[in-house]
């Protein structure tokens, strides 16, 4: 029986991490089967096989990062067939050295290449618009790559690739009609059985003596001016084997792993998560055993040769690969730097990427899925927040604790904005004639010691809104399959407090008179300033209403106050020129900015909303009809 050397052929790249191995040392693989698949920031692939047989040693784990001519494994040949000069006798065990010289082996390459049609898969819709093609003729593009963006009267999306390739043809156009099935573009995919590179193990040579040094590591040509260290994968003490990780930069652009040019112990760290780098800059030294002047050299082991002595060493060493709640996780640098700025741990991420891979879409849906979980109290928990800053350097500061209520606002206004897809729709009511009611009403206001408020009757035109449109009277369930229709109507009115915003809710606001509205604004204000309204009198609404009329501004876009699904802002009164058919008279209004919720409403039912509270608003008469 003879034994091949399997080496890494070459992969189009500088170099790539492993983050599968497909066999293990006695499986018996055939022509073509998968050694192990590769992953840069850029594309994946597997390495397959160039011949038949039986795997005697692995010289290859998950995390190592590879180049071309790397040892992936050893095998011995299903039949003596082969001529000499192609094998090598496999070692008994695994040396770090070769014990004698072993014999070049080579192995033609055979190549392949194939065009793989591209198809819209399925959109969950009958037909969408391409509004973006995001590739040309001539891309080398990599697995999962936006190849266009897909956009109905309901959604849009990006449709990924579903393999790496060459782009030869592209069968769409910006504005075409699709569905699922159509044509979009085809791709030349090439598969590839690599050779294997000549090799020749050093000759034993006399041990030498050795002696320590400190030897300083700085970053090598990394392709790009700068970088940020984002991960240490190291500390001082640690025993690291040439080639193991160091750190991990990421700019804007890209990701990658610094590895070890030596092998020694680390004693120093000079750089920190954070830290901007570049070419040259130190970032650890290592006392490594340098051999003394008088010794002869000796050859240096291989790489594979190195890893595997760093596998049997006993001394701790930093996983190469991406670790995430223990386990080790196959995601691609994009992958992972998505996961980092949404908080995400990846080993809590269901993968659906070939062999489990995560990708981006698992982390944007795991993302999505907590977000919609009734029990998260926390301010947009496992999103990314704002750092904190050294004020102080820039002048003098005051750090002071917010509210309770300031607090709790915030965590629902972050909850409610990420989760709810917001649209706002703008209009205006002529509040002309009903201003001059609410005027002529000043005399018995003073006789009742009440103040009716424009925002009285808004919250009464309002709740007569609600009560012709019940769709606004609606709350989704959890399970985005139900939503609750509310018989009652319950009108909340925003209120700025020294303390913070809260929102009162007037009960059964459609069978109250304004003044009694009128009497309970005015009440909850006074009692709000006071810090007196209690929990309960701010719950159970069905629609808010946000004033900002007595501030000022001319629009604004309010955020859903869930459950509910829309909100009412008003803003400052404005005399504008109206045309009334023969000339051009001043009329009175009031700007209306109603934001809801995209899931429960649509916009034609929106702006009906709108312009019946406008309609209402400018004849208060109807709202007795």
């Amino acid at each position: 029986m003879t034994t091949e050397i399997i080496r890494v052929p070459d992969i189009g790249m500088d170099s790539a991490t492993c983050i599968e191995v497909s066999v293990k040392a006695g499986d018996v693989i055939g022509v073509d089967d998968t050694i192990l698949v590769l992953e840069s920031d850029k594309a994946s692939m597997d390495v397959p096989s160039p011949v038949a047989g039986k795997i005697v040693q692995v010289k290859i784990q998950e995390g190592d990062s590879v180049t071309e001519g790397d040892e992936l494994i050893y095998i011995e040949l299903a039949s003596d067939a082969s001529n000499d000069n192609s094998s090598v006798d496999a070692p008994a065990a695994a040396p770090a050295v070769a014990a004698a010289p072993v014999a070049d082996a080579t192995v033609a390459a055979a190549q392949t290449s194939s065009v793989t049609t591209v198809l819209v898969p399925d959109i969950g819709m009958d037909s969408a618009s391409i509004i973006e093609i995001t590739v040309k003729v001539g891309d080398v593009i990599a697995e999962e790559d936006t190849i266009v963006i897909l956009e109905s009267d309901k959604a849009s999306m990006d449709v990924p690739a579903p393999q790496g390739g060459e782009v030869v043809a592209i069968s769409v156009q910006v504005g075409d009609t699709v569905s699922e099935g159509s044509i979009l573009l085809e791709l030349k995919t090439v598969d590839s059985a690599p050779a294997t590179s000549p090799v020749a193990a050093p000759a034993p040579a006399p041990a030498a003596a050795s002696g320590s040094a400190i030897e300083t590591v700085t970053v090598p040509d990394i392709g790009m001016d700068s970088a940020n260290v984002i991960e240490i994968a190291i500390q001082v003490g640690d025993q690291i084997a040439l080639d193991d990780t160091l750190v991990v930069l990421e700019s804007d652009k890209a990701s990658m792993d610094v590895p070890s040019p030596v092998s020694g112990e680390v004693v120093s760290i000079t750089v920190k998560i954070g830290d901007t780098v570049a070419q040259g800059t130190q970032l650890i030294e290592v006392k490594t055993n340098a051999a003394a002047p008088s010794t002869p050299a000796v050859a240096a082991p291989s790489r594979a040769a190195a890893k595997a002595a760093k596998a049997e060493s006993s001394a701790p060493v930093a996983a190469s690969a991406p670790m995430a709640s223990g386990k080790a996780v196959h995601a691609g640098p994009a992958v992972r730097k998505l996961a980092r700025e949404f908080g995400v741990d990846l080993g809590a991420v269901p993968g659906t990427g070939p062999r489990g891979r995560v990708i981006k879409d698992d982390v944007a849906g795991w993302v999505k899925k907590r977000l919609q979980e009734p029990q998260q109290t926390t301010a947009g928990a496992g999103l990314p927040t704002v750092p904190d800053q050294d004020f102080a350097r820039f002048g003098t500061v005051e750090v002071k604790e917010m509210s309770r209520i300031q607090q709790l606002t915030a965590v629902n206004m972050v909850r409610n904005a990420l989760v709810i897809p917001h649209v706002t729709q703008f209009d205006e009511a002529d509040v002309t004639d009903t201003e001059a009611f609410r005027q002529s009403l000043k005399g018995e206001m003073e006789k009742r010691g009440v103040k009716i408020s424009p925002l009285a009757f808004i919250v009464k035109a309002c709740a007569a809104a609600m009560i012709e449109f019940p769709k606004f009277n609606v709350s989704l369930m959890a399970d985005g399959k139900h939503m609750v229709h509310k018989q009652y109507v319950n009108i909340g009115i925003a209120v700025d407090t020294p303390n913070g915003l809260i929102v009162p809710v007037i009960k059964d606001a459609d069978k109250k008179s304004i003044w009694q509205i009128a009497e309970e604004i005015i009440d909850f204000a006074k009692r709000g300033r006071d810090g007196k309204v209690k929990s309960v009198e701010m719950q159970g609404g069905c629609f808010t209403v946000s004033s900002l009329g007595a501030l000022g501004g001319t629009a604004f876009t309010p955020i859903v106050n869930a459950p509910e699904v829309a909100i009412l802002g008003v803003s400052k009164n404005a005399i504008k020129p109206h045309w009334n058919g023969t000339e051009f008279v001043p009329r009175n209004f009031t700007p209306l900015s109603m934001s809801y919720d995209h899931r429960a409403i649509n916009g034609a039912d929106a702006a009906k909303f709108t312009a019946f509270i406008a309609l209402v608003l400018s004849d208060v008469r109807r709202l007795v009809l």
